[in-house]
């Protein structure tokens, strides 16, 4: 008889198998018995243990969250520290995480939520430091921020076209770009505040029609 452990292990690899294939292909051009054939296992066993497609991607979804949340059993994301474990999490994770964004599933749509609603606590926990310099708009600000550390998850493959990088997810590539972003965020990228003024000029003409 299958015993308790191996059955808990096969369900793991099927989850596993199941992050790797959705995040590389989306969840709508791969079957269960493709799932099973990655994993090594049956399509009854899939069928055993997720019941269905639908099943299983809300497995992921969760398995996933959990990771960035910090562990199971923990409801929300209270800090950034979930976002950088993300970001550091293996590429078949990071590739799932980006297709769900992509996809705007209920999990994924929450979790962008608590991610921004974190970040944006941070940043201003830094204004208050002085390590942060104060915003307009505090909420836009997390947000674009946590936009723009999230993109190469969803544009990896346009990424490592335009840098000649063979993959992203690689933990040298991804210094590569991020650090990019970093100086573009500690150093500014304009010179001067002519973009700044010609976009503020825009806005006090659309509010005076």
């Amino acid at each position: 008889m299958r015993s308790e452990t191996d059955d808990l292990t096969a369900r793991a690899r099927i989850r596993n198998a199941a992050l790797e294939l959705f995040g590389a292909e989306g969840v709508n051009r791969v079957s269960l018995r493709a799932v099973a054939a990655r994993a090594g296992v049956s399509h009854a066993l899939v069928l055993h243990h997720f019941g269905t497609k639908e099943g299983l991607r809300q497995e992921c979804d969760a398995y996933v969250i959990s990771l960035v949340r910090g562990g199971p059993g923990v409801e929300a994301l209270e800090d950034t520290g979930g976002l950088a474990a993300m970001l550091e999490a293996g590429a078949p994770v990071r590739r799932y995480l980006g297709r769900a964004f992509l996809d705007g599933t209920p999990a994924a749509a929450t979790l962008f939520d608590e991610i921004v609603e974190a970040t944006e606590r941070w940043l201003e926990q830094g204004v208050a430091e002085g390590w942060a310099q104060p915003s307009e708009d505090p909420a836009a600000r997390a947000a674009i921020y946590v936009t723009w550390l999230l993109a190469p998850l969803a544009f990896d493959g346009h990424l490592s076209r335009v840098l000649g990088l063979p993959d992203v997810h690689d933990l040298d590539a991804t210094m590569r770009y991020s650090r990019a972003g970093i100086e573009i965020f500690t150093k500014g990228l304009f010179a001067d505040d002519r973009a700044l003024s010609a976009w503020d000029a825009v806005r006090e003409q659309r509010g005076s029609r």
